[in-house]
């Protein structure tokens, strides 16, 4: 992939094999060596012995049975059953059951998380999809080999359960296990025909090949390329599957194999508007490029998904501000900012984002292009005033986000040095200004104790007292105790005024230090002066 710079694998390498070997319709022998030494959790081999003992089939099946295979540890453990959903229930009383595919998830008191809920679905079939996303009819009471036949992909459509020895058993009708050998992605049956079934599948068919450093089999490649334009970013599946590739560590991998599939066109057409474009001459590379490479910069350091999409739209207004400046003899991109901003709003509004991560977005991408210097040669300093600015208009919530922004924008661009001075010395400038002052508001005890406790009036006594009272409790915070300093203010009140004037005086110059202090770390901290 990435036909337009041929730097695919930059991002990820995907390795294919052509070759197919042939494997068993169904094995419900001793699985090979490489999984026999794999272990079900205790908690998923109780349910299945329940079954067992009751003379009922129960298997993993789905997601859970091939991460197990691939020896990853399953985010959710599904299991189904030829037992019905009340017959379910009777087995495990501790569950709860509201929803028409028969799903019963049994509860346990496990350590882990993953296992704290168990799904058992009864083995089903299903009808035909006339919105190509949920089945006209459910139907139970089939086959085990009926309820693989609906799944998407055959690495989906294996089952894994325990002989009456407690050894693995795998059910594998559609050669799933063969093309977890082989790295491959294959439809079950028909490809088009598990595509119309559920538009959904196209999409996620792109996921798996990413996530999973597979390839994509030849027949159900070339339905998912005939069928790209079937895809209904409507359905909430669509949004679940973009999700899952923007928090995954090759998420500027997804985005190119959704492009060269094809489905970018229906998903986010606009993105596509920047292949090609070139940049001025502070850029190397498009504008597609350099979203790209700035979102598997936030990729690459963990950042969250707000700041991944704001680093895949941050760019998005570019194609449409491009300007040629016979002044400086190269192109502008004047207020791309502000056109990203609405363009990516109106894209996560499409793709059914909560309306809080798209205002975050939104502003991340709005103030992407703030202005900094730290040199004076360069031009005026930037003020204290113009940097709170900033952070009320991002929000001291998203602040921190917003710098991390700036260096994967940085990083989209191709330069060796990420993070510049100016970069540090503006994150000195934000910590400082957001430190909470040293103060008396910090004090457990105000001035309205003062004057009821020691029966005066308000007046500058007051505040000199306050000042005596925390320098005691800055050499010792151990001190900052309601009834301690109450019974301090007694002792103090029998000083003289020019005594407690002095007192006070001493604790603002301590202040002072300390806050200096604490300017002089955070520059170390920052490596700036």
């Amino acid at each position: 992939m990435y036909d337009e710079i041929g730097l695919r694998c930059d991002f990820m390498n995907i390795e294919q094999e052509n070759h197919r070997e042939n494997s068993m319709a169904e094995d419900h022998n001793f699985p090979e060596d490489k999984f026999e030494k794999m272990k079900i959790p205790k908690e998923i081999e109780d349910v299945l012995a329940v079954f067992q003992k009751n003379g009922v089939e129960a298997y993993l099946v789905g997601g859970c049975a091939r991460d197990y295979l691939l020896g990853k540890k399953p985010a959710d453990w599904d299991i189904a059953t030829s037992a019905a959903p009340d017959e379910i229930q009777k087995l495990f009383p501790r569950n709860f059951y509201a929803n028409e595919f028969g799903t019963v998830t049994v509860l346990n008191d496990s350590g882990d998380l993953t296992l704290k809920q168990i799904e058992i679905t009864p083995y089903r079939a299903e009808s035909t999809y006339s919105d190509q996303r949920h089945p006209d009819e459910v139907k139970f009471g089939v086959s085990l080999e009926e309820d693989l036949a609906r799944r998407d992909f055959t690495i989906n459509a294996i089952a894994m359960g325990l002989d009456k020895n407690g050894r693995q058993v795998i059910v594998d009708p559609f050669e799933g296990r063969a093309d977890l050998n082989k790295k491959l992605i294959r439809a079950v049956g028909v490809p088009e025909e598990r595509f119309n079934e559920d538009t959904s599948r196209l999409i996620r068919a792109v996921r798996f090949e990413v996530q999973l450093g597979f390839g994509v089999e030849e027949k159900t490649k070339e339905a998912l390329l005939k069928l790209a334009h079937t895809i209904d970013i409507a359905k909430g599946a669509v949004h679940k599957e973009f999700l899952k590739m923007i928090n995954d560590k090759n998420a500027a991998q997804a985005m190119e194999d959704l492009r060269e599939s094809g489905l970018m066109k229906y998903i986010i057409p606009e993105l596509l508007e920047g292949v090609g474009v070139e940049q001025n001459g502070h850029h190397t590379f498009t504008v597609w490029e350099h979203n790209l490479r700035s979102l598997d910069y936030a990729a690459s350091q963990g950042y969250g998904e707000e700041v991944r999409l704001a680093a895949l739209f941050h760019d998005i207004g570019k194609p449409k501000t491009k300007r040629f400046s016979d002044e400086t003899k190269d192109y502008t991109f004047y207020g791309h900012n502000t056109i990203g901003e609405r363009m990516a709003i109106n894209i996560l509004r499409r793709l059914k984002f909560p309306s809080q991560s798209i205002e975050k977005v939104a502003k991340l991408i709005y103030y992407h292009m703030f202005v900094y210097n730290s040199n004076p040669e360069l031009g005026d300093i930037t003020t204290d005033k113009a940097i709170r600015r900033l952070i009320n208009g991002v929000g001291v919530e998203n602040i921190w986000d917003l710098i991390n922004l700036r260096l994967a924008d940085r990083a989209g661009s191709g330069v060796k040095k990420i993070e510049k001075f100016d970069n540090r010395h503006i994150k000195f400038r934000i910590e400082n200004l957001l430190r909470d002052p040293i103060s008396l508001k910090q004090l457990v005890v105000n001035g309205d104790d003062v004057m009821n406790e020691l029966k005066i009036k308000p007046g500058p006594k007051v505040g000199w007292i306050l000042n005596a009272l925390f320098q005691e409790v800055l050499d010792d915070p151990k001190k900052n105790d309601k009834e301690y300093l109450k019974g301090r203010l007694v002792e103090l009140n029998i000083l003289s005024d020019e005594e407690l004037k002095d007192l006070a005086s001493a604790t603002k110059q301590e202040i002072e230090l300390l806050e200096e202090q604490g300017e002089e770390q955070l520059k170390g901290k920052y490596f700036v002066r």
